[in-house]
């Protein structure tokens, strides 16, 4: 999940991916609600305050909202693995179609996620890739990608002032399915430093 989140923040990934970590994330926001107030719970508990009626209303209440974060949570885990499940069904069906990419290939291709720009040296003549991130990508290998359907280039700008170069939805699926590890368990959320352990989200 921390790869896809870095995805999506980069813009890598196709609609359904993208969908996929927006749930993540909401399922994320919700388990930190949930780890709030166990947590409130805990010191409520502690025997840090008198026991009196004051308390016994604020425990009440926490509990209360705790059973209320605890719901949000679960709703929310459900909607991620109903994001996963058309995922895994479409990479189980393409998987023995899926184009192999070289470590070369995947750097390229990331680098080039980021925003790239074909450039032609005015004196020289010779083209290659400049990426945002500041790599450099040669001709050659360019022009293989976009033999493979990986990329595309926008020739409406000039090569001078550099022609983008962007993934096309192929590109972002090749990539994705290179770095893909195996998704069939159900999603966590990202353990925090200090959390208490929650309740496991429903299994299908």
């Amino acid at each position: 999940m921390d790869t896809l989140w870095a995805y999506r923040d980069r813009g890598v990934l196709d609609e359904p991916h993208a969908d996929l970590v927006d749930r993540h994330r909401e399922l994320a926001k919700d388990q930190t609600g949930v780890v709030f107030y166990l947590r409130l719970l805990n010191r409520l508990s502690s025997g840090e305050f008198d026991v009196d009626s004051a308390l016994f209303t604020r425990i009440d209440r926490t509990v209360d909202q705790l059973e209320e974060a605890a719901d949000a949570r679960d709703v929310a885990a459900r909607k991620v693995l109903a994001a996963l499940e058309p995922i895994e069904a479409a990479a189980a069906a393409s998987a023995s179609g899926a184009q192999q990419l070289s470590t070369d290939d995947q750097a390229a291709l990331l680098a080039i996620a980021g925003g790239a720009r074909l450039y032609e040296h005015l004196l020289t003549g010779r083209m290659s890739v400049t990426a945002a991130s500041g790599t450099r990508i040669p001709h050659a290998k360019l022009q293989r990608l976009e033999d493979a359907g990986l990329v595309v280039r926008d020739t409406g700008h000039p090569l001078h002032a550099g022609q983008p170069v962007a993934l096309t939805d192929a590109g972002r699926a090749a990539l994705f399915a290179a770095r893909r590890t195996p998704t069939a368990r159900t999603p966590k959320v990202p353990a925090r430093p200090g959390a208490s352990p929650s309740t496991p989200a429903q299994r299908r």
